[in-house]
């Protein structure tokens, strides 16, 4: 407990010590004392992040159970450094041009500033990026252990370390990353301290390296004679697994968030590439020098069984070397920290600007008044982003078991990610690639790798249903995760992997074949694929002088009086003048035009700072009128388009209503028509049969009996035609008074069944029903609720067309009571379902012997009742049911 304790206290003083290193990067960058900040060395040290805890403590895991499969991740990377004049040049020149804040941010701009695309890169960004964060937390968490148990073998977790790990990252993210707001998402300080835990870890790395290697193996002789005696001095290479591997790490490196953040983001000035492009390579050959003397020595001098992913850390703490261990667990809880807090910050960067805002701007009413309106939004949606993708990870951490190798969760990641490039590369090198070709490569290629990889990776049964694992999703073979459309034998990443870029690149290039871009892509296309030619390299105000008054104006009409004089209060303290007005300094000026951008594009406030700067022939007095204009062009375009919405949709209910009244005249006509033929009917048959009985004499008693019979049935049926329409009409009025008492659902539906079947003639229908699940008691108009039941099984009764009629009730509780009736006939056609609840509607015209009016009053009557009936298609036979609310239904018994 007490070396925990120990931990515990150096983690919060390394903490402390970065929080001030970044404070201080932040403050040298306010007061323009920023060149050592900018300097190649720092940007490629940055670059470091890509050097998580998968590098720092799973390389040696994987070298204990791969060989030198490890060196893979390394040379991906540095292959895609070395081509830097191809790629990484090209990317980072329009990252500049266009002010790209993320990976997502650059998918967008390029498809013609789509927030659709937007969105979808930010969710496949935030769910592949979650295994990564997974393996921070298992890496630090495994490492306490280690420290706190004194458990050398295996570091199992024990409690909730891993919470309280995850639980401090977040706070530590949200108040690193989530300070302050900056125009172009820079973090001077940020980048700062990573580009100190990059030589953090490298140096605990270094140093249990030459501890192996000179301390414990004798020198490099030793070392060596070690590694040849150990299986790992066997030199076996995989090639389709090893290019496969460098493939990936090399996608994963351009798109990775946190790689992408400091690699394009993070860069102002190209020209660091240049010496990124041996100097990175050199660090990562360095992180990679000492894997397998330390592998082969843990394999030598720890009990068998022992984690390999932790061998950095108990091979010193075998020897009692615990200084040099607390050295190695720092360097390790670097490698974590910095990747959580990047990754954090730039996928918080995307939520925010690409879900949450454009969901406040849509919702909050009326817009932001002053920039300064969204910043608290912006902040909370930042910081609620970092705790979220944290917890994710954590999620993902105990769901997946936690069990896993540091190796394979982060492969896991890397595939992933990876699902970005066919829609990056397409974009920046092929003007013909679409908006569609984009959505449609990664929504496939997200969806196969989820399917394939990142379900499965929770285990069998977690996610993903074992028998899916086995014989596929749906009993179909050809759709096992590992086995995808039938292709067996591969390894379970490259497989996912093949099929998922396969998948994304095939379903890009064909949308975008089979679709035009639009004006916007056309245009956005040309300025990516031809950038050099559409931009000019850094631009630079040096040697230009300008009025600072000509460009305080400037500054009040595009961000508000309050926030210009902030800002320029802010530079001329930061130059050491009084009075409020900064010199006109180069730096100055390209602080203005970045805090312009922000408010109207960069390449408007690029204009317009040049055209008070380059002593333009338009006038300051001219170009202020044009912003003028400019902005009350666009507020009068946006009221138009408003009013125009709000047209549309007037002009749409207007044609609803109209619709709707049309149906309702006619529903009127047909109405008064059928109840005119439903009266004359019976009343002609009373007359015509009243007549024969009065004017024709002789005839005999039989016939005198049939013709009063019949007299008799008309009358009848012309007086139950008025009672169901008195009954529909007191219904539909809410006139109605319903006589509510208790009694059971079976007993009600005994007498609806019996008195059904009182006129029961033909086929006799037989019923099925389940007296268990009836035993219901109900508090409600039961009278009424059995003329609903009545009418439903004597319909089944007379319209049944099968020939051993059947009729199934069935009844099931749960929020509410639901009771089918499902009889075994051809059941109602499609045409018909949508108004057998309307008056005079029959079910079947050829058998139909009533006026139509039944299923119009059991609605009625289910309205009154709080409930509802409703008919059932694609049962294989007339189906109607019947929803019961909870409230009537007192207790099953």
């Amino acid at each position: 407990m007490t070396m925990l304790n120990t931990l515990v206290a150096v983690c919060s003083a390394y903490a402390l010590f970065l929080f001030v290193v970044a404070f201080a990067a932040e403050r040298a960058a306010l007061r323009g004392q920023a060149t050592w900040l900018r300097s190649p060395m720092v940007y490629t040290l940055s670059l470091s992040i890509y050097c998580t805890a998968w590098t720092f403590y799973g390389a040696v895991g994987s070298a204990v159970r791969s060989g030198f499969e490890y060196l893979t991740i390394y040379l991906g990377p540095s292959l895609v450094l070395v081509g830097w004049w191809w790629i990484l040049r090209k990317l980072v020149r329009i990252g500049r041009s266009q002010r790209i804040t993320s990976v997502a941010d650059l998918i967008s701009s390029r498809y013609g500033k789509s927030n659709l695309l937007a969105v979808g890169v930010t969710i496949l960004a935030v769910v592949g990026t979650t295994p990564y964060i997974a393996l921070q937390l298992q890496s630090v968490t495994l490492s306490f252990e280690v420290f706190g148990v004194g458990d050398l073998a295996t570091g199992e977790e024990k409690g909730h370390t891993a919470l309280w790990v995850a639980a401090g990252l977040a706070l530590f993210t949200v108040i690193f990353g989530t300070r302050n707001l900056d125009a172009n998402e820079r973090h001077n300080g940020v980048v700062m301290a990573i580009a100190l835990e990059a030589i953090v870890k490298l140096a605990a790395l270094l140093a249990v390296g030459v501890f192996v290697v000179w301390g414990l193996s004798g020198g490099v002789s030793g070392a060596l004679d070690k590694i040849d005696a150990s299986p790992l001095g066997h030199w076996e290479i995989d090639g389709g697994r090893w290019a496969g591997l460098m493939m990936l790490s090399a996608a994963a490196f351009l798109c990775l968030p946190r790689i992408f953040q400091v690699l394009v983001v993070e860069n102002d000035n190209e020209t660091h590439l240049r010496t990124a492009s041996w100097a990175f390579p050199l660090y990562l050959g360095l992180m990679s020098l000492f894997v397998v003397p330390i592998a082969v020595v843990g394999l030598e001098m720890l009990p068998e069984g022992s984690n390999p992913d932790l061998f950095v850390l108990t091979v010193p703490l075998s020897q009692g070397r615990d200084g040099l261990a607390v050295l190695s667990f720092l360097g390790g809880f670097s490698s974590a920290t910095s990747m959580v807090i990047v990754a954090a910050i730039a996928l918080s960067t995307m939520v925010s600007n690409h879900v949450v805002m454009p969901l406040w701007l849509r919702f909050a009413g009326g817009g932001a008044k002053v920039s300064g309106d969204v910043r608290h939004v912006v902040l909370l949606a930042r910081r609620l982003s970092i705790i979220g993708v944290v917890m994710l990870g954590y999620l993902y951490y105990r769901l997946s078991g936690g069990g896993a190798a540091l190796a394979s969760i982060g492969l896991v990641s890397f595939a992933g990610v990876a699902q970005v490039l066919p829609a990056m590369l397409g974009g920046i090198f092929w003007r013909g690639a679409s908006r569609l070709g984009a959505l449609t490569g990664l929504t496939l290629g997200f969806g196969c790798w989820g399917y394939t990889l990142f379900l499965p990776s929770f285990g069998p049964g977690a996610v993903l249903p074992e028998v899916w694992l086995l014989d596929g999703a749906f009993g179909l073979h050809w759709l096992r995760p590992h086995a995808l459309f039938g292709i067996e034998g591969m390894d379970p990443l490259l497989h996912a992997v093949f099929w998922s870029l396969a998948l994304n690149t095939g379903g890009f290039v064909l949308a975008s074949l089979a679709s035009f871009p639009q004006p916007l892509e056309r245009l956005q296309g040309a300025q990516f694929v031809n950038v050099f030619e559409h931009s000019t390299g850094p631009r630079s105000w040096a040697g230009r002088v300008a009025p600072t008054e000509d460009l305080m104006v400037m500054a009040q009409r595009i961000l508000g009086a309050r926030d210009a004089r902030l800002l320029f209060e802010r530079e001329a303290q930061r130059q050491g003048l009084r009075g409020g007005l900064p010199a006109p300094t180069p730096d100055f000026l390209e602080t203005l035009e970045r805090e312009l951008a922000g408010s109207v594009g960069a390449a408007t406030a690029h204009a317009m700072v040049g055209q008070i700067v380059g002593g333009a022939s338009v006038s300051v007095e001219d170009l202020m009128a044009v912003a003028d204009e400019t902005a009350q062009m666009m507020e009068y375009s946006a009221r138009l388009e408003a009013q125009s919405q709000e047209l549309a949709r007037t002009a749409a209910q207007l044609r609803e209503a109209n619709a709707k009244l049309t149906r309702l005249s006619v529903q009127k006509d047909a109405f008064l028509s059928q109840i005119s033929h439903e009266l004359r009917t019976p009343m002609t048959s009373i007359r015509a049969f009243s007549e024969i009985l009065r004017d024709t004499t002789g005839l005999s008693a039989p016939e005198q009996s049939k013709y009063a019979s019949i007299i008799h049935d008309e009358a009848i049926r012309l007086t139950r035609l008025l009672d169901d329409l008195l009954d529909l009409s007191v219904l539909e009025n809410g006139q109605v008074n319903l006589n509510l008492r208790e009694g059971l659902l079976s007993e009600v539906l005994d007498r609806a069944v019996a008195a059904a079947a009182a006129d029961e003639h033909g086929a006799r229908l037989r019923i099925d029903r389940d007296p268990a699940a009836e035993r219901i008691w109900l508090n409600t108009d039961l009278d009424r609720l059995s003329q609903v039941f009545i009418n439903l099984v004597a319909n089944a009764r007379k319209y049944c067309d099968a020939a051993q009629p059947a009729l199934d009730i069935r009844v099931r509780t749960g929020e509410e009571v639901v009771i089918d009736f499902i009889d075994n006939g051809t059941g109602i056609s499609s045409e018909a379902q949508d108004v057998i609840f309307e008056k005079f509607s029959r079910v079947s015209d050829q058998k139909a012997g009533g006026a139509g009016l039944g299923l119009a009053i059991c609605r009625q009557i289910m309205t009154r009742l709080g409930g509802e009936i409703a008919y059932l298609p694609g049962q294989g036979g007339g189906a109607f049911r019947v929803i019961l609310p909870a409230d009537i239904a007192m207790a099953a018994q």
